[in-house]
């Protein structure tokens, strides 16, 4: 077990007051517990942190250059991103295009390491009035330049003809429904779990022995095989299955990218495939996306 440090001697580890170690944890993410009644700080998480928001660490600039030919995409998986790439390497076919499928937290992680060019996220926040920017001024050491990729249709993956007679979240109160989920840090969990919470439901017993799966396809493929009941997922899977669906809400889903690393050719290469009618033709074709504005910069407070 990693060894515990006081709030006095986690300020003498930073070389910061006391006071500054409290707004650390509220406004930054300094690893803190209060499960004693005091707070309590991990000194390897502590110093993971702070090696974290090292600036010029040469660790980052090693991973992906200037001119690789390598493009990386990481976070939230999502069907029009895919064919979004496949877009991409057809029109530069001197790139290779990848996607880490690591939910919306742990793109913004990778952002952070240097590990992706941009970050795919739709992490609703407290106040459910915006999107990603709290989240990425958590784990970033500077606010990114955030480029909208979509608007897309969220809810309930349920199978053809809605056996169950599932038409809100209120009605998974006292069943013995089976539910899938997707994985912890993905903005799916999220929103559903606001979702539950909402319907007056226990995300935890809601989930407990739920499969967590790490795509929509994935549930919606556990929805239409009847191994489950019902699922959180995207309107563009629902269609693509032919599975009934329960509209939730609409979401921002975004493209979060390093200020220093905005104008490199590939990442603005990747940005104006969205100015393209072969783009907006997918969306079209798969359902449940609104395009409109796509591609423009998102700034804080900004629907």
């Amino acid at each position: 077990m990693s060894e515990m440090l006081t709030t006095k001697e986690v300020a003498e580890f930073l070389r910061i007051n006391e006071k500054r170690v409290y707004s650390l944890v509220e406004h930054s993410g300094l690893p803190a517990t209060k499960a004693t009644g005091k707070w309590l700080f991990p000194k390897d998480l502590v110093r993971t942190w702070l090696e974290n928001r090292t600036l010029n660490d040469p660790r980052r600039s090693r991973i992906l250059g200037q001119d690789s030919p390598l493009f990386v995409v990481a976070g939230s998986n999502d069907l029009l991103l895919e064919r979004c790439l496949d877009l991409f390497m057809r029109a530069f076919p001197d790139y290779t295009a990848v996607f880490g499928n690591l939910g919306s937290l742990g793109g913004i992680r990778a952002l952070h390491r240097g590990l992706c060019h941009v970050a795919a996220s739709h992490l609703i926040q407290d106040d459910e009035r915006d999107y990603n920017f709290n989240h990425a001024n958590r784990e970033l050491d500077e606010p990114p330049a955030v480029v909208n990729f979509s608007r897309r249709e969220q809810g309930l993956l349920l199978p053809p003809g809605n056996p169950r007679g599932i038409h809100s979240v209120a009605d998974l109160r006292g069943t013995d429904l089976r539910l899938a989920t997707r994985q912890p840090g993905t903005g799916t969990r999220l929103w559903f779990e606001h979702d539950l919470e909402a319907a007056g439901l226990s995300p935890e017993k809601a989930q407990a022995d739920s499969p967590v799966l790490q795509r929509h396809l994935d549930v919606g493929l556990e929805v239409l095989a009847g191994r489950v009941d019902l699922g959180p997922g995207i309107r563009a899977v629902a269609s693509l299955l032919e599975l009934d669906f329960l509209p939730l809400h609409w979401e921002r889903f975004d493209l979060l990218i390093d200020k220093e690393t905005f104008f490199q050719k590939s990442i603005q290469a990747f940005l104006g495939i969205m100015q393209q009618e072969e783009f907006r033709a997918e969306a079209e074709r798969l359902t449940g996306y609104d395009v409109s504005a796509s591609g423009r910069m998102v700034y804080p407070g900004q629907e």
